[in-house]
Formats: C-alpha cells, sequence, structure tokens
C-alpha cells in the first residue's frame, strides 16, 4: 500500500502534518500494517535566495509585526506532536535542492528519513537547506549515500515530481495522498491518517494489522 506525500521543507505546516504522519504510520506499522512511502516536491517560495535570510525577517517584512502572535501559536501547537519549531532561527532558502536530495534518499529506502531530518534541520536547529555542504550532512546523518547533482531535466526525479504535481492540480502542501483514492490536505490529526492509513490497506488489500477505523 501506498502514501503519496505532496510537501515542502519550508512549509510549517508540511513540517507539522508530516510529524503526525510519522507517528501513525509508525503505529500502523507496529499493528503490522505495510506502507510505502513516496514523496512529490513542491515549492512554497520558488524564488527564495539559496544564501537564505532569517525566516523572522522574511515574516515581519510581509506580514507585519503581528506575525510574531501567529508563529508563537504554530510553534506551540507543533511542540504538542513533539515538532520543536524556533522560527526566530530558521533559516528562508530555496528548497530546490533539498527536493533532489529526498528523491535520492527515496530511491535508496531513506526518503522518509532525510524528511524528518530536514524539517528539524529548517525549523529546530536553524540550518540553511539550500547549502549543498549542509544537505550532504543531513545525508550522512541520515544513512544517504553519495550522488551527483541531477540536472534540471526530463531524467530529473524532481522535474518529473514537478510536473505530477502540476496535473494532481496542487496549489496548496500538505497533500496526503492514499491507495484506494482518498486524500488527506492540511495537518490532520494523528488519528485521522491512522484512519486513513487502514482504510486504505482495506482498500487495496494490503496487510492492515487492525479493522478499519473511522476515527478522525
Amino acid at each position: 500500500m501506498k502514501v503519496r506525500i505532496v510537501l515542502d521543507i519550508a512549509c510549517a505546516w508540511s513540517a507539522l502534518g508530516y510529524t503526525r504522519f510519522g507517528h501513525a504510520v509508525e503505529r500502523f506499522r507496529a499493528e503490522g500494517g505495510e506502507a510505502d512511502v513516496e514523496f512529490l516536491p513542491f515549492q512554497v517560495a520558488p524564488t527564495a535566495p539559496v544564501e537564505g535570510e532569517l525566516l523572522s525577517e522574511v515574516h515581519r517584512r510581509v506580514f507585519g509585526p503581528s506575525v510574531e502572535a501567529k508563529t508563537a501559536r504554530m510553534a506551540a501547537l507543533a511542540a504538542r506532536s513533539g515538532l520543536e519549531m524556533n522560527f526566530d532561527r530558521a533559516v528562508f532558502a530555496n528548497t530546490l535542492d533539498a527536493h533532489r536530495l529526498i528523491a535520492r534518499a527515496t530511491a535508496q529506502g531513506r526518503g522518509e528519513q532525510i524528511v524528518h531530518r530536514l524539517f528539524r534541520a529548517y525549523f529546530t536547529e536553524g540550518l540553511n537547506v539550500a547549502d549543498p555542504a549542509v544537505l550532504e550532512r543531513l545525508a550522512l546523518e541520515a544513512g544517504v549515500g553519495a550522488g551527483g547533482r541531477a540536472p534540471v531535466a526530463e531524467s530529473d526525479p524532481v522535474s518529473a515530481g514537478q510536473r505530477v504535481v502540476r496535473e494532481l492540480g496542487v496549489t496548496s502542501v500538505p497533500v496526503f495522498l492514499f491507495d484506494g483514492g482518498e486524500t488527506l490536505v492540511g495537518a490532520q490529526s494523528e488519528e485521522g491518517f491512522l484512519a486513513a492509513l487502514r482504510n486504505a490497506a482495506v482498500m487495496v488489500g494490503a496487510p492492515a494489522g487492525v479493522a478499519p477505523s473511522t476515527a478522525g
């Protein structure tokens, strides 16, 4: 059973949604369920600089000083799911190469691990995820083997993924597409994700571990 997730490392709701999904899929697998997770790339700010700048400064420039109260609420919400968000440390930077690393890691069976690591790097540690040296260090930490920088071409898995995302009509993230046809948008609850995993397993006849649930 497959789940495709459309997300961006620079998106706080993607980070929270994926954290909750991660808890849910861990419980699902502990029940005996099987799920393959794939990632489709989306950039909330495709023109963001590679050199990066403090996210808090970008927020104040675009949204005004009142944004600090909103980010504080977001950080408190994320903390309840075990995700530390330090908006005063986060570096606003281009995520294209981060998506290339996700594609590389997924091909090696380490996609879930590198996405978790990238979100922690961006929102918790304040690392520049556009910096090649940072990305290679994160790859090493997540057990991802070496790989050359893929050119932006038809053979580039990120370009192919972006094309799929456009065909799906996705305009905001995160989006979770489950085998069997169910789609969840946004940072759903952990119980909602677990129910979707169980139901999808039943729909495709994959091992589900337990009976489907309608909890959400």
